[in-house]
């Protein structure tokens, strides 16, 4: 476990930081002084502009870098409180950085969704000094230059092949590339052709500026990789000041070394694109565009979860196809489909903490994620009843028309949170599973001639019940024990077995209710060639009218409670109205997943 100090403006809750292979290479780096003599701007900038300011306060920097083209997901969730975590960690900073390169699929509704998940699992990237929140699309001039010194200097050239010719010229994991017919073109000839691309004299396709490193490399990644192409396309932030704009390989190294990151943290599929990373800054310090150390790119396995797809591709068909309500539905791995599910920012920490990380793939069992959930739930949520599935009980001896209070811890746990009223009538709501005409063996709940307790309230013995035409019951009817009452002495004369829910009809508050459960039915949906929405899950979601205690009628959105015997529910921020929440299943009390009576 390292020591570093902590970063005081970091709003995540602390969680113990378990010993990994990236904190082992920053304990190294530190120990070795390696970032000591960086110097900040306090500003993204060149080497020269870097070199003249101060040392770099921050003893690390990492960055988040998410593509504005979609809502994060639980595999961002990851990675944000990994990069944000090892920031806090090690007395550092995290920059947000929307890498928004790509004219074509980026919009600002992305952006905003972006900032408001970062900031809902609880960290910033701002404090009283600095606040790094930047686009990769304010670096363009810089990347032009840069692009503009590899043609200067040899490491460039711009190739006019059509993109087929390209990719039968790239040859294949056993079989080396062939040199394009236009890579002897000389600096000259290259910078005259680019500036033109530049100018927008080419239509898009035309040509395309490509690294020279080695066309034989057994990396295919090292085999000329095109580093600018055309691109006649409006930005989200810089309108159509450019017709050119830089592959994500060439700019992401560069948005690294300009901010001053020390450790870029990203997924195992970056791993064969690592030698390019590298290459590309050393030929730019080189020529005293970047300051050294430059930044040092490490991979991590990335989340895989069963009974979730995190494919974006796939995300994108299940919201145009309607299989969900949209971005937000609960069901959905998405950010704001978990908040809405009532998941919380401290759930995700405690998730991310537990299944650490690692270099190799591995799949992660949901119900880990579930119990991270719980656990924090289990700690933070008032209690509450609810009966689900209602049925009518008679209490006949209660006097018509009277009412009186029974009181109910709000957490059993902390009983600085105090007691509720829960009002008491002639006529309650119970669990319809609560009562058996004709009871199994074992069964201790109501049937005619048992006794059991009403949780918080009076020991009832059970006389009768009415039943419909079809010979459906619809009401039970009991008498209740005056001297049995909860919290009086009498109470504990009474030994019974059974423990049932209620709440008063008189009082209940009627609410939609949705019981939401997991999206697909398959561990690894689409596996062994199946089509993945063939997985679907027809029972993911089941909306119900429940009868709710009073004091839930006032609910604000957002807010959590435990259904007693249920589960975590959540107000909908987005359904629910004053005085009219709407309730979220986030989770139930264990996992009951594939069991009977699911």
């Amino acid at each position: 476990m390292s020591n570093a100090p902590k970063n005081s403006k970091e709003t995540a809750p602390a969680v113990s930081p378990a010993a990994n292979f990236i904190r082992n290479i920053i304990d190294a780096d530190l120990a070795a002084g390696k970032h000591a003599r960086r110097h900040w701007s306090g500003k993204p900038g060149l080497a020269q502009q870097h070199l003249a300011g101060a040392l770099d306060p921050a003893r690390i920097r990492t960055r988040f870098p998410p593509e504005p083209n979609g809502y994060l997901h639980f595999g961002h969730a990851k990675s944000i409180c990994l990069n944000f975590g090892l920031a806090r960690d090690y007395g550092g900073r995290c920059h947000l950085r929307f890498d928004d390169t790509n004219p074509e699929k980026e919009e600002k509704e992305y952006v905003d969704s972006i900032v408001e998940a970062v900031r809902w699992l609880g960290f910033s990237w701002q404090d009283e000094k600095e606040n790094n929140l930047y686009y990769a699309s304010d670096y363009f001039d810089w990347m032009v230059a840069c692009a503009e010194y590899l043609i200067e200097s040899g490491n460039a050239y711009v190739d006019s092949q059509s993109a087929d010719e390209m990719r039968s010229n790239r040859g294949t994991l056993t079989e080396s590339g062939t040199d394009s017919p236009y890579r002897k073109r000389g600096p000259e000839e290259n910078m005259l052709l680019f500036r033109r691309m530049q100018a927008g004299e080419f239509p898009d396709g035309a040509h395309i500026l490509r690294a020279r490193i080695d066309m034989a490399s057994p990396n295919i990644n090292l085999r000329d990789p095109a580093i600018y192409r055309i691109r006649h396309a409006e930005h989200h932030n810089t309108g159509n000041r450019w017709c050119v704009y830089p592959m994500y390989t060439f700019a992401h190294p560069i948005e690294d070394a300009l901010e001053n990151i020390t450790h870029s943290i990203c997924t195992l599929e970056f791993e064969d694109q690592r030698p390019f990373y590298d290459w590309l800054l050393e030929r730019l310090a080189e020529g005293g565009l970047l300051q050294r150390p430059l930044p040092q790119q490490i991979e991590f396995s990335r989340l895989n979860l069963t009974y979730v797809v995190l494919s974006k591709r796939k995300l994108i068909q299940l919201v145009e196809e309607k299989h969900v309500s949209g971005w937000d539905d609960p069901r959905m791995p998405t950010l704001v489909g978990a908040r809405r599910r009532g998941y919380t920012p401290e759930g995700f920490h405690l998730f991310a903490e537990r299944i650490g990380v690692s270099k190799a793939d591995s799949l992660i069992d949901y119900t880990l994620f579930e119990d991270c959930m719980r656990e924090v739930l289990n700690e933070s949520s008032e209690r509450r009843v609810a009966v689900l599935d209602p049925l009518k009980l008679i209490v006949d001896n209660y006097p018509q028309g009277q009412s009186e209070e029974c009181f109910a811890p709000n957490h059993p746990l902390k009983p600085e949170l105090g007691k509720r009223a829960m009002p008491f009538g002639r006529e309650l709501w119970i669990e319809r599973e609560d009562f058996m005409d004709e009871p199994v063996k074992g069964y201790h709940r109501l049937y005619p001639g048992n006794t059991a307790r009403l949780r918080h309230g009076f020991v009832v013995k059970c006389t009768g019940c009415d039943k419909d035409e079809n010979g459906n019951v619809i009401a039970v009817h009991c008498d209740y024990l005056p001297d049995s009452k909860s919290g009086t002495p009498g109470a504990d004369n009474y030994k019974v077995k059974g423990n049932l829910h209620w709440v008063s009809a008189a009082g209940a508050y009627q609410a939609e209710v949705r019981l939401y459960d997991r999206l697909f039915i398959n561990p690894a949906p689409g596996s062994d060639d199946r089509y993945f929405l063939d997985d679907l899950n027809p029972n993911s979601v089941r909306v119900i009218t429940a009868q709710l205690e009073p004091a839930l009628k006032k609910a604000k959105p957002e807010e959590r409670f435990q259904f007693e015997r249920h589960g975590y529910f959540v107000a909908d921020h987005t359904d629910s109205r004053d005085g009219a929440p709407v309730f979220n299943r986030t989770v139930t009390l264990k996992d009951s997943w594939g069991k009977a009576g699911k």
